[in-house]
């Protein structure tokens, strides 16, 4: 089936069942991971703010580095290059299509997952309907914009997720003049760069050669 249609069906069943199984969450709230102040030196407030940086931050800038040794120097990980980008070699190798897809689903899943835990345990550290305000399509773009490089992904999140800091950090220091067009700017990111790098005559580098085949 197409991947687009499939994609945007499992995004509506996902925010679904996620909102019928989290009803029971929506007025506790979970413990907060601890952050790392590195701010403590500074007097400023919004600074200090700042300055709190979540765990899962730190282990995102390890995971990228690992990612990127993962599908250059590995065994498997040349697996998983060679199914992406050509199935149909990738089997006269020996190699089975069907588990190393899987297997890739599953490590992606289990990353996307920590992803999500993190909006209800760190930002905002709560649990409600719809938590995530469209970060999974961001973070399709963003894999789009990065040309599929693990070093790169680090480098266009860090930009959205700059972008999405805009808003709150102009707040914070009492500009609050044209504040929701601010708190739009990841959206609008997102859209600029999807209208760019789905164009026609602009060809996407870095893109699984077979990504929505059927193979």
């Amino acid at each position: 089936m197409n991947d687009i249609a499939v994609g945007i069906a499992m995004i509506i069943f996902g925010s679904g069942i996620a909102f019928f199984f989290g009803k029971p969450f929506i007025q506790p709230s979970a413990p907060q991971l601890p952050t790392i102040n590195l701010g403590d030196w500074s007097t400023i407030a919004p600074l200090k703010e700042a300055l709190r940086i979540s765990p899962l931050f730190l282990l995102g800038l390890a995971i990228a580095p690992l990612m990127k040794w993962f599908f250059k120097s590995t065994r498997w990980g040349l697996f998983v290059r060679a199914v992406g980008d050509s199935p149909e070699a990738a089997r006269a190798m020996g190699v089975s299509i069907f588990k190393v897809r899987m297997l890739s689903i599953v490590a992606g899943s289990f990353l996307a997952g920590i992803g999500g835990a993190s909006l209800s345990l760190y930002y905002p550290g709560i649990w409600s309907e719809n938590i995530s305000s469209g970060q999974g399509l961001m973070a399709v773009a963003l894999v789009i914009f990065a040309r599929w490089n693990p070093i790169q992904c680090l480098y266009a999140s860090l930009l959205f997720g700059g972008a999405q800091a805009l808003g709150p950090a102009l707040q914070s220091v009492g500009i609050t003049e044209g504040r929701y067009l601010f708190n739009a700017a990841p959206y609008v990111l997102t859209l600029a760069i999807m209208i760019i790098t789905c164009s026609p005559k602009r060809t996407m580098t870095g893109v699984p050669g077979a990504l929505g085949t059927n193979n």
